[in-house]
C-alpha cells in the first residue's frame, strides 16, 4: 500500500499579493491642486481673446502680467500660510506700512534710501513674527488676530503719515541717495521685441519657483503640509509646528515688504490709505489657485494661477470696454465656483488613494 505523496502548498507571488493598480497619466493630472485654477485660466483667456480685441497685442499681455505680479507676489506667501492652515488679513496694509517706513524713515534722516529698505524690512519681519507669536501662543484663530493688527496698521499708516508730514503721503524720493540702485531692482521695466515688460513679472516667477521648490523638494515643505493637514499630529511626530507657522507669517510678511518697495520706487511716493481690502484678493488668488480654507492643500503654482486669472479679468473688462463695476460681481461668482470645484478635486484625490 502506497503511502500518499505530500505536497507544499505553492508561496503566493509578492507581485500578486502587493500589487496596487497603477494611476493613470489622467488621475495624476486631476489629483493636482492647480488643475481648475488652469482650466479657468484658458476659459478666461479664450473668452477675453475673441471678445476684446485689444486683449489680443502683445502690449495687452504685458499689461495683464504685470496686474498679475502685482497680486501674485504676495498670493505666493499667502498660498504657503493657508496650507499651513492660518490666514493673514493685515497683508493689504502691511504692503503700505513697509513702503512708508521706507520713505519716511530715509527722507526725515536724509539719509540713503537702502537705510530706510533695510530698516523696514526688519519691522515687515517684526509685524510677521508678532502675528505668527499671538497666534501659537494664545490659540485665537489667526483671523482674529490678523483682523486686529489690519486695523492697528491701517490707523498707523494715517496717523503717523499725517503726524510726519503733514499730509496724508510721503514725500518724492526721486532724488534720494540710493534711489536709482533700488528701482533698479525693485521697479526698473526693459524692453522684449518691443513691449515693456517690468521686472516684477521676472520677481513673481522666481517667487513661485522658489515656493514650489521649498514645498515639494525640502522637508520644510512636508512640515507645512503637515500643519495644516493636522497640527496635532504633526507635533506628534516631531515637526516644530510653531516654528513653522511663525515661518509662514514672516514669510507673508517678506513678500509684502518687496512689493511694498516697489510702489515706493515705481511711484516715488506713499499714499497712506492704500491696501485696505487688497488682502482678500490676495486670498481669493490662492482659493482660486487650489489652496483650500482648511489647509494641508494647495500649491504656488496653482496661487500664481490665480493671480494671472486676476489679471486677465480685470484688464479684459476694460479692454472688452465693459462697465467696470461688473468686476466685483465676476470675483465674488468666480471665489464661489473656485471653492466648489477646489472641494470635488480634494475629494476625487482622497478616493483615489484610498
Amino acid at each position: 500500500m502506497s503511502s500518499p505523496v505530500a505536497t507544499q502548498p505553492s508561496p503566493p507571488t509578492p507581485a500578486a499579493e502587493f500589487e496596487r493598480p497603477q494611476k493613470s497619466l489622467l488621475s495624476k493630472v486631476l489629483t493636482r491642486p492647480e488643475v481648475g485654477s488652469f482650466a479657468a485660466a484658458i476659459a478666461i483667456f479664450i473668452f477675453f481673446f475673441v471678445l476684446a480685441e485689444p486683449f489680443r497685442t502683445l502690449p495687452a499681455l504685458s499689461t495683464v502680467l504685470y496686474a498679475s505680479s502685482s497680486i501674485g507676489i504676495i498670493a505666493v506667501g499667502v498660498s504657503l500660510l493657508m496650507i499651513g492652515g492660518e490666514f493673514d488679513l493685515s497683508a493689504g496694509v502691511s504692503v503700505v506700512t513697509g513702503a512708508l517706513t521706507a520713505s519716511m524713515l530715509s527722507y526725515q534722516f536724509s539719509a540713503n534710501l537702502w537705510v530706510g529698505v533695510f530698516v523696514s524690512l526688519v519691522v515687515m519681519l517684526a509685524i510677521g513674527f508678532w502675528n505668527g507669536y499671538l497666534v501659537v501662543k494664545t490659540g485665537i484663530p489667526s483671523f482674529l488676530i490678523t483682523l486686529s493688527t489690519f486695523f492697528m496698521l491701517a490707523g498707523i499708516n494715517l496717523g503717523v503719515t499725517k503726524l510726519v508730514t503733514g499730509t496724508v503721503a510721503t514725500q518724492n524720493v526721486a532724488d534720494m541717495d540710493g534711489f536709482a540702485s533700488a528701482r533698479a531692482i525693485f521697479a526698473s521695466e526693459f524692453a522684449v521685441g518691443g513691449v515693456t515688460i517690468r521686472v516684477t513679472v521676472l520677481w513673481w516667477i522666481f517667487f513661485v519657483a522658489l515656493a514650489t521648490w521649498i514645498l515639494l523638494r525640502t522637508r520644510v515643505g512636508n512640515w507645512i503640509f503637515a500643519v495644516g493637514g493636522n497640527a496635532a499630529s504633526a507635533r506628534a511626530v516631531g515637526v516644530p509646528v510653531d516654528k513653522v507657522k511663525i515661518g509662514l507669517f514672516m514669510g507673508v510678511a517678506f513678500v509684502c515688504w518687496f512689493y511694498g518697495m516697489h510702489i515706493l520706487f515705481a511711484f516715488n511716493t506713499v499714499q497712506s490709505g492704500q491696501g485696505v481690502g487688497n488682502e482678500f484678493l490676495y486670498i481669493i488668488a490662492a482659493v482660486v489657485g487650489g489652496c483650500l480654507l482648511t489647509g494641508g492643500y494647495g500649491s504656488a503654482i496653482g496661487a500664481a494661477v490665480g493671480a494671472f486669472i486676476f489679471g486677465m479679468t480685470t484688464q479684459g473688462i476694460v479692454f472688452a470696454g465693459w462697465d467696470p463695476n461688473w468686476f466685483k460681481f465676476f470675483l465674488g461668482a468666480m471665489l464661489l465656483l473656485a471653492v466648489l470645484l477646489n472641494l470635488y478635486v480634494k475629494n476625487y484625490a482622497l478616493n483615489r488613494r484610498s
